[in-house]
């Protein structure tokens, strides 16, 4: 295939959003959406299906698009499943996978299976090192942002003794696995390193063990449920060291948890703030979604924004089956709302990262770094 680029202007006719479901339109494109919306995931993906609900919304070209949802349920078995039932049900071009990394890696053989593309917003970097060319990601590899996160730690913060912990998800293994190798490499080798279960209640034994470890900086990733209650029981036990957390966090779902002051110290890395509306592009957009689904949007609900966008538009330009779809995506060059968007060859299509601060005033966030392709590999 010819590489192509394409610019859209992703936020036009986003005043104009259909007032009907989409799956109730006639549709020319099969796009199912098959995410979370159940279980202890259900806030990210009830994010991601709204961003690929808003851009289904807001097809090209006139494009028309049935884009139904079906819940995965946040288990590997109900997302295969949840896939293989949308998939069977009739041909697609592409689906929205979920956000979860457990449940993405149950998906992947069943899209190889189908032969059709999967748009993914989850970090967990084996995803795009599994051989499956059905696999495009739209939010940066953990092998990429994680050295967002750590050099953030270590040359921003002067960070000496970090206390790294992680839950026990695959996401949450995947991208503390890779912490622990990055500090060790910058020089600066956490002074304690442990996981929670992903539904911890009590996290008074892990914060005693951070308490006595003398840490300076308290490191966290994972997902929204556990990481929330950390901060919370960390924050009322006194400890008021800086918190730098993974993207989970940054979610509006996720800081609405808290009162503003209890995020004072706390910062996160994340490929966009949307919330922020930090260019006239991206505020249009947010005010959009905000407007359609009454809260505020947050880097999931952008990045499956974006990926479904994409795809649209090089189906638009002439794509018409999955695994044209597929060479498109590996070969088109797509100027989104958050970012440009290019494969690397393996299907990560992003490769911007930011860090966000909160000062204790808002909920909303500040950028206080930003992170190329270049800054987030190690010399």
């Amino acid at each position: 295939m010819v590489k192509h680029s394409i610019s859209t202007s992703a936020v036009v006719g986003l005043g104009l959003l259909a007032a009907v479901p989409v799956a109730a339109r006639a549709a020319d494109v099969y796009l199912p959406i098959v995410v979370p919306v159940t279980g202890f995931m259900s806030v990210a993906g009830g994010s991601q299906r709204n961003g690929a609900v808003m851009a289904a919304q807001n097809a090209p070209s006139g494009l028309k698009v049935e884009a139904p949802v079906f819940d995965t349920g946040t288990s590997a078995s109900g997302a295969a499943t949840a896939l293989d039932k949308a998939l069977s049900d009739k041909p697609a071009l592409a689906a929205s996978a979920s956000v979860f990394g457990t449940e993405t890696v149950a998906m992947v053989p069943v899209s190889a299976d189908y032969k059709v593309p999967l748009l993914t917003i989850s970090g967990l970097s084996k995803l795009t090192e599994s051989g499956n060319k059905y696999v495009f990601r739209f939010l940066p590899n953990d092998r990429e942002i994680k050295v967002a996160h750590a050099r953030y730690v270590v040359d921003t913060l002067k960070a000496k003794k970090i206390a790294l912990i992680g839950d026990t998800t695959a996401y949450g293994q995947g991208g503390y696995n890779l912490l622990k190798e990055i500090f060790e490499k910058l020089g600066d080798k956490p002074v304690l390193a442990e996981s929670v279960e992903p539904d911890a209640k009590d996290m008074s034994a892990v914060i005693a063990k951070i308490k006595d470890a003398g840490a300076d900086v308290l490191v966290i990733h994972g997902v929204d449920q556990p990481m929330a209650l950390l901060m919370k029981q960390s924050r009322a036990a006194g400890l008021n060291i800086p918190i730098v957390d993974s993207s989970s966090i940054v979610e509006p779902t996720a800081t609405a948890l808290f009162e503003p002051t209890e995020l004072k110290n706390t910062c996160a890395e994340t490929a966009s703030a949307p919330e922020t509306r930090p260019t006239p592009e991206i505020a249009a957009w947010a005010d959009a979604y905000k407007k359609q689904f009454n809260e505020e949007p947050d880097s999931l609900a952008l990045g499956q924004y974006d990926a479904v966008m994409m795809t649209m538009s090089v189906i638009a330009a002439g794509a018409k089956t999955a695994d044209e779809v597929a060479n498109a995506l590996n070969t088109t060059t797509y100027k989104g709302v958050a970012m440009t968007y290019k494969s690397n060859g393996k299907g990560d299509m992003s490769h911007n990262a930011e860090i966000v601060c909160w000062d204790g005033t808002s909920r909303i966030p500040k950028v206080v770094a930003t992170y190329s392709d270049a800054d987030m590999i190690l010399k």
